[in-house]
């Protein structure tokens, strides 16, 4: 296998370990010690590859950004939901999965917000783009946006250990949002 390869290979190998740390140890889990640990690459590879904690962090966030992306695009592509809604439905749907994720690419937003707030951005450029998205075909703008706001709000409350819902309840919620007949 040549060094590209391997290293690409070692690379998705630690951001996995990552992901399994913050699911199990939260944001002041995610040690160099920690990850060499976790992935059984050794602590000189994973400073040769990521340098720092915030290169760690920056690579979780690039993975979830893509990760989201590919997603959405999945359910863009599938056909579901009206064609005044494609964008807001996709976007519920992700957010939905992002919570019955064992290890949630989710929770790298989460670490970014502990250890380096500056690195989320392009987190919120994204949102952004999405809520310009949603709103230019939505017929209630309002309705649209406060779907997506609460859907997004199931989702961070339940990965933030905050929510006080059972997982049926969450799950008939998401379904709610999802139902553009309802709104």
């Amino acid at each position: 296998m040549d060094n590209p390869s391997r290293s690409e290979r070692s690379r998705n190998v630690a951001i996995q370990a990552s992901l399994a740390i913050l699911s199990r140890k939260g944001p002041n889990g995610l040690t160099f010690d920690e990850l060499a640990r976790e992935s059984g690459i050794s602590k000189g590879g994973l400073l040769h590859q990521f340098r720092t904690k915030r290169g760690i962090l920056q690579a979780l966030l690039n993975y979830q950004r893509q990760h989201f992306k590919e997603s959405l695009r999945m359910h863009l592509s599938s056909g579901e939901g009206s064609i005044e809604e494609r964008n807001l439905i996709a976007q519920i749907a992700v957010l939905r999965e992002s919570v019955n994720q064992p290890n949630s690419v989710a929770r790298s937003i989460l670490a970014v917000l502990v250890e380096d707030p500056q690195l989320l951005k392009a987190v919120r450029d994204d949102h952004a783009i999405s809520l310009a998205n949603i709103k230019a075909e939505a017929a209630n703008s309002d309705i649209a946006v406060l779907r997506w706001a609460a859907a997004t709000g199931l989702a961070f409350t339940e990965l933030l250990g905050l929510s006080s819902i059972t997982m049926e309840e969450r799950e008939r919620l998401f379904e709610r949002l999802l139902d553009g007949t309802y709104w």
